[in-house]
């Protein structure tokens, strides 16, 4: 148990242009807008410009946290050992642990939304029936049996390598926003509900409860940008992440915008919450007809494969950090020596991934597993980023005596960041917990609201007890993450992007 892994390197040959595609598929824009922008409407009605614009705020000085920490001290575990070091061991500890459990959540309903667009193509090629089952793309089940096939396919590509990976998820991006972009410039014009500018009022949203609920969609939306800082040990100079995670955000704020203003040009509220997974492909039947209007549901289903694969990668990067720490089992810090990756850590976090989504087929409905997992990963997610922004708040501190302009930047942004996420997070939860007096598997249950993200923290804290008392990860007594730099641990590849 106290015998340190044997270290091992990750290969360094991506550049900023990777890590942007990395992380633009992680957010996944076509996803979002696609099924996100339908799942926030239910909450904030004809609102959605104001809560991306809202949400985006917050998470602005979230990024300003991950570039400065990133700048002393890159490393794939990012929030997992800034915040170890800065706040406190276990905190850090549950923040990378908040990481991966979000990130199989999120791989498991994926899975589900790129079977889903599957059958909708299939369907729109005619194909309803096969020895006698009728296709239903809003199913749960036979969506997720049909997306754990592109599931393992794309983990099993994950594990190549990173950079044919990145080019891959290039490849798909280009494609996808070219559609996503082409609708909805068009939808701006063509649209028939007129334009208002109380779409972007905040103050309209109908009720504080519906704000705090429809902030932590939005944070959910723009989460991934962060990938770009997990594959920091892969990069030519971590100077490139830092990059490209800012390059992400930026454009994702863009793409939101344009997005939820065009759908709110063309569908109307109730068409809005009503279409739920398959709202892109509603949208784009609205706006042209066959085959063109086929456009948007292949690229929703470019962007689900894309992120499949991209929400792999930076999570079983931050894994191997753990497990490096003996936070986490020696199976996470395996590196093939053909490929340069941890093979088996990414296939079996395909596998868990697979094990949550079939799990999840409990819940009947599509369109009720996908807002049950985006609220429970939204309350989660906010966590994990409000701690990192504390924790750099915490390790520049001195900035505010040496240098206040770079001290407001450094400390007091990324603080009241952290506070907002932190006062929507909790009052999000207290309106859960007195909204029924009984459980039932339902997204509509206040206690089933709280139970997935209850679920998650509660888990991290028995595994950091397991990895303190049991592995006796040196971790919890420095609080400290091993150096991505001792020892050699980067292999340089010769090869050029």
């Amino acid at each position: 148990m106290g015998t340190d892994p044997p270290q091992q390197s990750l290969g360094r040959s991506i550049g900023v242009l990777d890590t942007v595609a990395i992380a633009a598929s992680s957010t996944a824009a076509t996803s979002s807008i696609g099924i996100g922008l339908g799942t926030t409407a239910i909450v904030v009605g004809l609102h959605l410009p104001a809560i991306m614009l809202l949400g985006f705020l917050p998470i602005l000085g979230i990024a300003g946290a991950f570039v400065r920490l990133n700048k002393v001290e890159p490393n794939a575990g990012t929030g997992y050992v800034w915040v170890g070091r800065s706040l406190s061991p276990w905190l850090g500890f549950l923040t990378g642990w908040i990481n991966i459990v979000g990130t199989v959540v999120f791989l498991a309903y994926t899975t589900a939304i790129t079977g889903s667009a599957l059958l909708q193509l299939a369907g729109k090629a005619g194909l309803h029936h096969i020895a006698g089952l009728t296709f239903d793309p809003g199913s749960t089940v036979q969506t997720t049996l049909l997306g754990m096939l592109v599931l393992a396919a794309v983990t099993v590509t994950a594990v190549s390598g990173i950079r044919g990976a990145a080019r891959f998820q290039t490849g798909l991006l280009i494609f996808e926003y070219a559609v996503l972009l082409g609708f909805c410039v068009y939808g701006l014009v063509a649209g028939h509900h007129p334009f208002s500018l109380s779409w972007f009022n905040p103050f309209d949203i109908p009720s504080l409860s519906s704000l705090a609920q429809g902030m932590l969609l939005s944070v959910f939306m723009y989460w991934g940008f962060d990938a770009a800082f997990t594959v920091n040990e892969e990069v030519r100079d971590p100077r490139q992440a830092s990059r490209g995670g800012m390059i992400t955000l930026l454009t994702m704020l863009a793409l939101f915008l344009l997005g939820s203003t065009a759908f709110q040009r063309v569908l109307s509220q109730d068409e809005l919450a009503g279409h739920g997974a398959e709202g892109l492909a509603y949208f784009g039947d609205r706006l042209a007809s066959e085959p063109l209007a086929t456009l948007p549901l292949i690229a929703l289903m470019f962007s689900a494969v894309a992120s499949l694969q991209s929400g792999v990668i930076p999570t079983v990067r931050g894994m191997f950090a753990m497990s490096r720490d003996r936070t986490l089992g020696p199976v996470w810090g395996k590196i093939s020596p053909k490929y340069k990756t941890p093979a088996a850590g990414t296939l079996l976090l395909g596998a868990c991934a697979a094990a949550v989504a079939f799990l999840a087929m409990i819940i009947p409905t599509l369109s009720d597993m996908i807002l049950a997992a985006v609220n429970a990963i939204g309350v989660v997610v906010a966590l994990s980023y409000a701690l990192t922004a504390l924790a750099a708040a915490v390790r520049f501190r001195s900035l505010l005596r040496e240098d206040f302009w770079q001290g407001v930047r450094a400390v007091i942004l990324p603080t009241l960041s952290a506070a907002v996420l932190l006062a929507l997070g909790g009052y999000l939860c207290h309106s859960y917990y007195v909204s029924t007096d009984h459980f039932a598997a339902s997204p509509d249950n206040g206690w089933f609201m709280l139970l997935c993200p209850g679920l998650m923290i509660g888990t991290g804290i028995a595994v950091a007890a397991w990895a303190k008392w049991v592995r006796k990860s040196p971790y919890f007594r420095t609080g400290r993450g091993t150096d991505a730099d001792a020892d050699g641990l980067f292999a340089t590849e010769a090869t050029t992007v």
